[in-house]
């Protein structure tokens, strides 16, 4: 009987066209190694999906499977399963090692072949399970573990010039998104119908702009009446009427990057209710935004804002974070929670940070106005001041459709 591997090298096709040149990935890499270097870390091993993503190019899948990118001074290699075959290896700028199902714990295996055993390890706290962490002192041995979770947020946060030139574009993405979703707005249609709208276009706009991508995790939630209480609240089948608040959410995806626009909407009409706070929730974004400056502390930001929105008694209606970072992050993974406008984020803004502004009031039910107002936009810092990539405008001017 032959014995099977326990892992390989499948190197099929070629090199795909990555969302950024590879020298752009040898320079996240290299300054990886200098903050590896500053926690004592001789080998790291990276299981989420923004790390991997981030420092390699390749975006997993994981559906119940281990998956990783092991760094050392010498190496660089990405460690897939072998059900996605060559196509790790093919979007990874690095090297790729595909381990077997054969056995259990192969991933480990493929793991230590790269560390080697007795290395102090660094790893993802906020990402590696109890489960994992036990098999990874098991196989690797390590001399002792250093988490990395921290000061590889820090390096995520700051964008490079690649990174913000694609940012910008899943802004104008979405834009389009947004008039798509407007243009399907009238009553008797179902939320998931203008959702779809919305999708589509942006899915069709990203295909047009990265013909060499991959096209996946783009999506909209789009919800109306009671549904716009919450930012996330999924998409359903409720019927749109006249009067109805809507909540405007177009997310395109683009490699891994994420990016967003919010806007509050009504059908056909506003009741004056309604339009106050919406009024008022505008006014607290502009004024938000006018705070995005180098050198602002996202804790001072956030109350300033509290006590512009509590000067108004309003303050009460708030039930989130005004604005976050944005790069390789989504709804399924990451989060860079270093970079959020919170009282308990003492972050100073930089240039070459990439943020949104984004309040929301949520009225509750049975209150005159009731529902979710919400406004987002996306800045990059800049030097002196900050640049607003979102371009579909928000209020009642243009947003009262159908």
């Amino acid at each position: 009987m032959t014995t099977r591997p326990e892992m390989y090298r499948f190197h099929n096709g070629e090199k795909a066209v990555l969302p950024f040149e590879t020298g752009e990935y040898q320079s996240r890499i290299t300054e990886l190694r200098e903050r590896m270097d500053a926690t004592g870390a001789s080998a790291a091993v990276f299981t989420s999906m923004h790390n991997i993503a981030y420092y390699s190019g390749f975006l997993y899948c994981a559906f119940g499977r281990p998956y990783g990118l092991v760094v050392t001074e010498q190496d660089c290699v990405t460690i897939s399963a072998g059900i996605d075959a060559g196509q790790p290896w093919r979007r990874s700028f690095c090297d790729n090692i595909t381990y077997t199902d054969w056995q259990r714990d192969n991933f480990w295996r493929a793991v230590a072949s790269v560390t080697g055993t007795g290395k102090v390890i660094g790893y993802e706290g906020d990402h590696l399970t109890l489960m994992q962490r036990d098999k990874l002192e098991d196989f690797l041995q390590p001399l002792t573990m250093v988490d990395l979770f921290e000061t590889t947020m820090r390096q995520r946060m700051h964008k490079s010039e690649a990174e913000i030139a694609l940012i910008r574009q899943g802004a104008q993405v979405a834009d389009i998104g947004g008039y798509a979703i407007r243009d399907a707005i009238r009553a008797g249609v179902r939320e998931i119908d203008v959702a779809m709208a919305g999708r589509d276009a942006m899915e069709a706009e990203i295909a047009r702009r990265f013909p060499d991508a991959e096209y996946r995790d783009t999506w909209v939630w789009f919800q109306s009446g009671l549904n716009t209480d919450g930012a996330h609240n999924p998409v359903t089948g409720r019927t749109l009427k006249r009067g109805d608040i809507l909540s405007l959410n177009a997310f395109p995806m683009i490699s891994g990057y994420y990016t967003a626009l919010e806007r509050t909407m009504f059908v056909q009409e506003v009741d004056a209710a309604g339009l106050e706070y919406w009024q008022a929730n505008i006014a607290a974004h502009e004024y938000g935004m006018s705070l995005l400056q180098p050198g602002a502390r996202c804790s001072e930001i956030t109350q300033k804002i509290n006590a512009f929105l509590q000067d108004r008694d309003l303050l009460q209606y708030r039930t989130f974070g005004y604005g976050h970072s944005f790069g390789v992050l989504s709804h399924y993974y990451g989060r860079e929670a270093g970079l959020e406008l919170r009282e308990d984020i003492d972050t100073v803004l930089e240039p070459g940070m990439v943020i949104s502004m984004e309040p929301m009031l949520t009225i509750p039910q049975g209150a005159p106005g009731a529902g979710g107002y919400r406004e987002h936009d996306i800045l990059v810092m800049t030097d002196d001041g900050n640049d607003n990539i979102t371009g579909y405008p928000y209020g009642p001017d243009f947003n009262v459709v159908g």
